[in-house]
């Protein structure tokens, strides 16, 4: 699977739906931003759109999903199923950053649901340019996945968790095996770690 697709126009999409979240911030009675700061609110700060980001990954499905106990922000645990272990490949054009080959797991809570995969992850901006509990992607395949099968995974999607912004939210932590030793400066940014 070849992903090709019209940059100037996932621009656009992207920075649509930016701004449609920083009004849902500002503005939503459910919102994670406390009511008394949401005056102040001018936007969530976000890494340039980078296509690079947007990467084709392999899925290895699987059959008997092991359970993962997650420890969250509020000191509990959490159960997920590991179903889903994304390879992708990073080609980046800036030599300092460095290329290779690269797996994230995609997990769903341990009830069945159809919920999207969740892939909670940390990687090299964790607590310096992104929030220090790390970030989250979701991904809803149109279709359950097999193995082999090919998926988008588009970093720039990665956004913070609400536990960031306010205590009552209680948020599970990115397991070690979704630690990426390579920074992604793609998705959401998060000044104040």
């Amino acid at each position: 699977m070849t992903d090709s697709i019209d940059v100037d126009e996932w621009r656009d999409e992207l920075e649509a739906k930016r701004a449609e979240k920083d009004e849902f911030f500002a503005e939503h009675p459910q919102s994670p931003i406390p009511p008394e700061e949401r005056d102040g609110f001018d936007g969530l700060e976000y890494f340039a759109p980078d296509p690079t980001y947007r990467v084709v990954a392999t899925a290895e499905v699987h059959d008997d999903p092991e359970v993962v106990l997650m420890d969250t922000t509020a000191d509990r645990e959490m159960r997920y199923l590991r179903t889903v272990t994304l390879e992708f490949e990073l080609k980046r054009e800036d030599e300092d950053l460095e290329d290779g080959t690269f797996e994230l797991v995609a997990y769903q809570l341990e009830s069945p649901n159809e919920e999207p995969l969740f892939i909670p992850f940390r990687d090299k901006t964790t607590g310096q340019q992104s929030y220090r509990g790390g970030r989250y992607m979701e991904l809803a395949p149109d279709r359950d996945l097999e193995t082999g099968d090919e998926i988008v995974v588009d970093f720039n999607l990665a956004y913070t968790p609400f536990c960031a912004y306010s205590e009552t939210f209680d948020c599970p932590l990115p397991p070690e095996e979704n630690w990426l030793e390579v920074a992604i400066p793609a998705g959401e940014r998060f000044g104040s770690n």
